[in-house]
């Protein structure tokens, strides 16, 4: 019989250790600050990809096809958002954060309901968790530019841009 390995928490280590050596001219200082920014973005994009696949499996309703479909373009979206997101916290020396148990630990994202759902309900849930990804995205672009960090910036704005649009995307079923 195998004996249990204690779970490590391998979120908490990565994030007691700062990163690793890396050229890129932004101080240990600043890269730290940039890497737990990335991380918490990664941790509520994520979870709203997830969020966005339950809508996705379990809309319900009139206009089940189209939301099923317009629901996993989005989710595709998101999920190119997250690889982003990690390759840049990595690309600066960190550690990316992103399993499921991660992104959920650190989400700031309400959960969506997880049965099935109309369609109209299902719009409500996801446009309000796109408004809140989308103004934390646009507090980011704050945060790294005061980090003076261009490139995270231009990062962020970039997903700010796609978040905004898919909101539109969202907002316009809803708008009479």
């Amino acid at each position: 019989m195998s004996k249990a390995v204690p779970f490590k928490n391998h979120a908490a280590d990565a994030a007691a250790k700062l990163s690793y050596r890396t050229h890129i001219d932004i101080s240990e200082k600043k890269r730290a600050a940039l890497i737990a920014l990335l991380n918490q973005q990664l941790a509520d994009t994520f979870d709203l990809f997830s969020q966005i696949k339950q809508a996705h499996w379990n809309v319900k309703g009139m206009h089940f096809i189209a939301l099923h479909e317009l629901f996993d373009k989005l989710a595709e979206e998101a999920e190119d958002y997250t690889d982003e997101l990690a390759e840049r916290a990595t690309a600066l020396g960190g550690t990316a954060l992103g399993t499921a148990r991660m992104a959920v630990a650190s989400s700031r994202l309400p959960e969506f309901p997880g049965i099935g759902i109309e369609g109209s309900e299902a719009l409500a849930g996801l446009i309000e968790r796109y408004a809140l990804l989308a103004n934390s995205t646009r507090a980011a672009i704050d945060a790294a530019t005061e980090l003076k960090d261009a490139d995270t910036a231009d990062l962020f704005t970039g997903i700010s841009r796609g978040l905004d649009k898919s909101l539109w995307f969202l907002e316009a079923h809803l708008q009479a």
